[in-house]
């Protein structure tokens, strides 16, 4: 699994070339050639129609069905789910999922200006929201939808500002150390509050910014890691789990349910029940948790809604430092989370899942989830990812060190094979690694445009 560089917005590298750069990681990080690849999924919400294909093109022209994806800001889980019901399937061993974005600066806009946009069907309700108490509309839509969320949650808080700066400080605090990160300024809870209001609840700190960004991961059967030897590294997908909306989402008059609060409850349960949990538990056996922090009251609704706290109780996790990397029970966003690393759309759901299988290695450095390693059984411990697209779709992950797991770390892995510890260190690659990775079925022609 590998997700590359998050940087500022740029029309320096296309997404072909950041795709190039996230696909040849993660093959090298598998030890195997895109010859191996029997299918792939690519997403992205901002791109001309067959740009997964431009981008998978550098590596090879192996004649693969490649099916493109656009589930808003769930789009790389969505590409991911779709990989991984393939393989579970048996219709293939190994499949590739890869995600990219290139972004404009400022809030999200939609391209087509000829068309009501499905979104319309959120934003109207969140003026009869802010009609119905009081809001007074400022900021863009986005950060309205899913601040005025937090009003439904923080009635208990006091003060709830307390609550989503400390939130943002924390994923700042992570982000930090982070290579990837967009942003590595660890501010404080009062430099959030302080930082520009966008909306009514949220400030600037508290958003996650526009990005630009790759992440790819590889899918393969148990058999496939067998033949290939990849047992000392290998993620096993325990349970995973797709959801779209339900009536709640616009019969309820809850800001909650607008943005997809009951949505995540579903496929979070729907995920624990796949691996074996009775309904209602499960959640003591997650050690690291890498949620969609889009805005920080987001985040603070995730809690309730993935059951990591009692209902009405999210807050009391937040006091408690449950979940920071220094003491958390759970361990949340331990890359920064969105807010801190990025939110490069298509890339997203890729990246939060590159970075759970890290902390699952043990790979993670100084974002390493002690949880983890004091775990007295490697295969003991969950990691749990959550990515969430209004318009709308929700993916809930399990993950974990399968049974045969080993190890040894005097065995080759996927830190050898890239050249250091890609979990801990960001570089570019260079032709070299392309070579190494890039089918036999290629085009010079192709190859011969890509940027590194």
């Amino acid at each position: 699994m590998w997700n590359n560089g998050l940087h500022q917005t740029s029309t320096k590298r296309t997404t072909s070339d950041m795709g190039l750069e996230a696909a040849t990681k993660a093959l090298l990080d598998a030890g195997i050639t895109f010859d191996q690849v029997e299918a792939a999924y690519t997403g992205y919400c901002y791109g001309d129609t067959c740009s997964g294909q431009r981008a998978l093109y550098n590596l090879g022209l192996t004649g693969i069905p490649i099916t493109n994806v656009n589930n808003a800001c769930c789009t790389g889980s969505t590409a991911l789910y779709q990989a991984n019901m393939l393989v579970k399937s048996g219709m293939a061993e190994c499949a590739l999922a890869l995600g990219f974005e290139q972004m404009a600066p400022g809030s999200l806009t939609t391209p087509w200006k000829d068309r009501e946009p499905p979104i319309s069907l959120w934003t109207d309700k969140v003026r009869e929201f802010e009609l119905a108490t009081g809001g007074s509309g400022m900021g863009p839509d986005a950060p309205r939808l899913f601040g005025n969320a937090a009003r439904n949650i923080v009635k208990s808080m006091v003060p709830p500002k307390e609550h989503l700066s400390k939130i943002a400080s924390k994923n700042h605090q992570h982000g930090s150390r982070n290579p990837y990160s967009q942003f590595r300024v660890p501010w404080t809870p009062e430099q959030v509050a302080q930082s520009p209001q966008v909306t009514d609840e949220l400030t600037l700190l508290m958003c996650s910014p526009t990005s630009d960004g790759a992440a790819c991961c590889i899918v393969a059967s148990e058999k496939f890691v067998h033949a290939h030897k990849l047992e000392n590294q290998a993620i096993e997908f325990v349970a995973q789990s797709l959801a779209t909306d339900m009536p709640s989402t616009f019969e309820s008059a809850s800001a909650m349910e607008l943005v997809g609060y009951s949505m995540t409850k579903r496929v979070a349960d729907e995920a624990f029940s796949q691996a074996g949990f009775a309904p209602g538990t499960g959640r003591d056996e997650v050690g690291v948790v890498e949620l969609h922090d889009c805005f920080s009251s987001n985040e603070l609704i995730t809690y309730d809604a993935l059951g990591l706290c009692k209902p009405g109780e999210a807050h009391k996790l937040v006091d408690a430092g449950d979940n920071t990397v220094i003491r958390g029970k759970y361990v949340i966003n331990p890359s920064g989370g969105l807010e801190a690393k990025g939110h490069p759309l298509g890339a997203t759901g890729l990246g939060m899942h590159f970075y759970i299988a890290t902390q699952l290695r043990g790979w993670a450095g100084q974002m390493q989830s002690p949880n983890l390693m004091d775990h007295p059984d490697p295969r003991g411990k969950l990691g749990l990812v959550h990515n969430l697209g209004l318009g709308g779709a929700a993916v809930v992950s399990l993950m974990k060190r399968p049974e045969f797991w080993d190890g040894d770390n005097k065995r080759e892995d996927g830190r050898n094979r890239v050249g250091y510890n890609h979990g801990q260190e960001c570089r570019p690659i260079t032709m070299e690694d392309i070579v190494k990775v890039r089918s036999r079925q290629y085009s010079p022609t192709v190859l011969e445009q890509a940027r590194l």
